[in-house]
């Protein structure tokens, strides 16, 4: 896998308004972890569509593994253009920042947001610009990333193959024991 997509639930589908929610480190963990991996295996581009929430999480982790991991690239395909307009003013420039850093900006649809098919076409778009996804998901707790996986699976129903990476609460459950655990040894 060179190029790989990562997804996941928009920050206030799980419950975080704060840009210092105690939760966000440990999302980026994981999918620290889960990125390091897949760059010892040849992973050479993380795109996301900038989203708020798991997708900027993710992409200010790619940013920061680019100084131990150069050849690692963030790619960012908005569904549409100015797609943070309506967003709150620290949330854009939190997004700006992100996008000022990233080795590829674009919008699939060259028009602002005009109907839900602009979402569609940029994941359609993505899953076939791509080797795999990653998505932060769990089926008791619906959201934003079923979209991507609707249209992830109709992909692989189609013929082709296309790896689907899970990252569950329990995964992020058991890094946070795992960093308390760390924690524990250290104190000692």
């Amino acid at each position: 896998m060179k190029v790989v997509a990562i997804t996941g639930y928009k920050a206030h589908e799980l419950g975080i308004f704060t840009p210092k929610h105690e939760a966000i480190p440990y999302i980026k963990g994981v999918m620290k972890k889960r990125i390091i991996q897949l760059v010892d295996e040849g992973l050479e581009w993380v795109v996301i569509t900038g989203q708020q929430g798991v997708e900027l999480w993710t992409g200010e982790v790619v940013l920061e593994l680019k100084e131990d991991y150069p050849e690692l690239n963030l790619a960012v395909l908005t569904p549409f253009e100015d797609q943070e307009q309506k967003w709150k003013e620290p949330s854009q420039e939190y997004y700006h920042q992100i996008l000022s850093q990233a080795d590829f900006v674009d919008s699939v649809s060259k028009r602002p947001y005009e109907n839900p098919g602009q979402l569609q076409a940029c994941n359609q778009f993505i899953i076939q610009k791509t080797d795999a996804l990653i998505v932060l998901y769990d089926t008791d707790q619906p959201g934003y990333p079923e979209y991507y996986l609707k249209t992830a699976h109709k992909y692989q129903e189609d013929g082709n193959e296309y790896p689907i990476l899970s990252i569950s609460f329990f995964d992020i459950n058991d890094y946070i024991d795992e960093q308390k655990s760390n924690m524990n040894d250290w104190a000692t």
